[in-house]
């Protein structure tokens, strides 16, 4: 006897997805994954700003209080240094406390110094974005070339009146349109023009493009750490294509600086 095949069919009308179904679903989905991770992602940024804020006003708080009880403020951190993360003197010139005499007025916040954190492997502060933090300090000096920043009780012996003479005090722009390179910021454009001290992060572009803007390139950047140039930029951040910016900066007016070392004793 012959056999007889037989062949199940499915119920009628059912069938796979075709490919144009597939496509269309991927599509979908792909958007529904962009509407949730843009915002993550904007959070996650949002935060990394916060944090960076946070450890800037932490890090100026320590500067200022660091001064309160030294009569100095600390030298900064540079990677040449025989103690990665601390104060480095000019110690090939004798530099030390007694005559403010850094390696480098423009480098790294002295975490070991101050005793901050987060600090990397070799204790140097870091940003939210894992970028080491960058310090600059007024190199000028008055009269018989005293530092009146760096060197123990150096506003004293430099007195008040003369410190305030001072004209030429690091300062911060709101842009870097105008300014004299290395000297001031256009008279409609100036921030400060008497701060002690700058501190800035080189923000989540600073691994990558950070420097090259027009605004990012008066903040010395990673190809650039001890720039000499007098002049920073602050403002908000922009993803501008020809001029990217966000750089985090923060300063301490010389007011702020005496009137907190009044307060502690450390001057008149």
């Amino acid at each position: 006897m012959t056999a007889v095949r037989t062949h199940s069919r499915g119920p009628r009308g059912a069938r796979g997805f075709s490919i144009i179904e597939i496509a269309i679903s991927l599509a979908v989905m792909a958007v529904l994954a962009t509407g949730i991770l843009v915002p993550l992602v904007t959070q996650l940024q949002q935060r990394n700003v916060s944090v960076t804020e946070k450890t800037l006003n932490d890090i100026k708080d320590a500067l200022v209080g660091y001064a309160a009880v030294n009569g100095r403020l600390p030298c900064p951190a540079t990677t040449s240094a025989a103690t990665p993360g601390a104060e480095a003197f000019d110690t090939a010139n004798a530099g030390g406390p007694a005559n403010g005499r850094c390696e480098s007025f423009w480098g790294y916040v002295p975490a070991r110094t101050l005793g901050i954190t987060p600090v990397d492997k070799y204790g140097f502060a870091l940003d939210a974005w894992n970028n080491r933090i960058r310090y600059a300090v007024a190199s000028d000096t008055i009269g018989t070339a005293v530092r009146p920043f760096t060197t123990t009780d150096g506003i004293r012996t430099a007195t008040l009146p003369e410190v305030a003479k001072v004209a030429s005090l690091l300062n911060v722009c709101d842009s870097g349109v105008g300014v004299t390179a290395g000297v001031s910021c256009n008279a409609a454009r100036t921030l400060t023009s008497n701060a002690a001290v700058v501190i800035w992060s080189i923000g989540a572009n600073g691994a990558t493009t950070g420097g090259t803007g027009t605004d990012e390139a008066h903040n010395p950047n990673p190809k650039n750490e001890t720039s000499a140039d007098r002049i920073f930029v602050s403002h908000a951040a922009s993803d501008n294509a020809a001029n990217p910016f966000d750089d985090i900066v923060n300063w301490i007016s010389i007011n702020t600086l005496v009137n907190r070392m009044v307060g502690a004793g450390q001057l008149p």
